[in-house]
């Protein structure tokens, strides 16, 4: 059995909605020094991937890892309360995606600095090359950092994604320099193990597609899986941020590449507004809408089931671009019984 079959065997109580292991904090707990289940450190991370990929990477250690971001939120336009920055000074550890991408990460920041704390600073984008920004999107309208015109979602490419994982790694090791050995073998298994494999699949699904576009009725997230793999996304939002504004030329021209590429499926972001994508079934000659995600935040059922990046991959966005690219029926590409019954024209979170 492969690993994409387990994992489609594995997600099949989590669609039928059964409870399981909670081993992923929704929110932050408690007040006082932030401290592990066994008074070890702990690290509080700013968005659900890099949490996921530091909890891989801390496993067989005292450091306990924390994801900020509350069940059903989406990690990027979030605005969260105070307790949340009391939260990130307590920790001994702050796991962040970088400038300019979360404006309250970069506040807790400053306040980490102001305030002279000793919590790490753990920067997941360290180093890695980010691409420009899709030629629909205004230079001026959104930024990361000292990069203007570059495109932040880096984390979708899974070889990117490696990178992160070292870093965050090298972080927790200067947390806890006495499990450094395995700290960085946990973190070169994650990277071969799952995301190679997550990079091989996904080439395996492109390949396979005589289709080389994507319509998305979801904002820009997702350009950098269209550069690794040679395909084009076509975001309905041309905004980075997810609670982008759908307007009447957006819909035109989602209606203009439907009818030109044939299209027939599309997919919508989970934790997005599903009318725009409703619209387009009504208006257009597309039958339904299927889910994808940024990994950009956790629905209950995922967390009853312990989902993380890799589980999420598998069971959300590669059937999804199975059925959109047409290299599948919704049926034969569905992970397990149930899927398309739950995610065809799904309902909001």
């Amino acid at each position: 059995m492969t690993r994409r079959d387990a994992l489609r065997i594995g997600g099949a109580t989590a669609l039928a909605g059964a409870a399981g292991c909670t081993a992923l904090p929704s929110a932050p707990v408690g007040l006082g020094r932030a401290e592990g289940d066994d008074g070890g450190p702990v690290a509080v991370a700013s968005f659900f991937s890099f949490y996921d990929f530091g909890r891989k990477v801390a496993e067989g250690t005292p450091l306990t890892v924390e994801n900020l971001v509350p069940t059903g939120l989406h990690g990027h336009g979030w605005e969260p309360n105070a307790s949340i920055t009391r939260r990130i000074v307590e920790a001994d550890a702050f796991v962040h995606v970088g400038e300019d991408f979360q404006p309250w990460a970069d506040r807790a920041i400053r306040t980490v600095e102001a305030d002279g704390t000793d919590t790490a600073l753990i920067n997941a984008r360290e180093g890695i090359d980010l691409v420009d920004l899709a030629a629909s999107l205004d230079r001026d309208e959104e930024g990361v950092g000292a990069q203007r015109g570059k495109d932040p979602h880096f984390w979708l490419d899974p070889l990117r994604a490696k990178r992160s994982v070292d870093n965050i790694a090298e972080g927790f090791v200067d947390l806890v320099p006495d499990h450094a050995e395995t700290i960085r073998e946990n973190a070169a298994r994650y990277k071969s193990e799952v995301l190679d494999r997550i990079d091989a699949d996904y080439e395996a699904i492109f390949e396979r597609s005589d289709r080389d576009v994507v319509q998305l009725a979801a904002h820009n997230a997702f350009q950098y899986i269209g550069v690794r793999y040679g395909v084009r996304m076509r975001p309905l939002v041309t905004s980075l941020a997810a609670s982008g504004d759908v307007k009447p030329a957006d819909i035109r021209e989602a209606t203009r590449v439907i009818r030109e590429n044939d299209i027939r499926y599309i997919a919508n972001g989970v934790f997005e507004s599903q009318r725009p994508a409703q619209q387009l079934v009504r208006e257009t000659a597309v039958e339904a809408y299927f889910p994808v995600t940024p990994y950009a935040g956790i629905r209950e059922e995922w967390l009853a089931e312990d989902w993380g990046y890799e589980e999420i991959a598998y069971n959300i966005n590669m059937p999804t671009f199975e059925i959109v690219l047409g290299n599948e029926t919704p049926e034969a590409a569905a992970p397990t019984d149930g899927w398309v019954e739950q995610w065809r024209n799904f309902e909001p979170v």
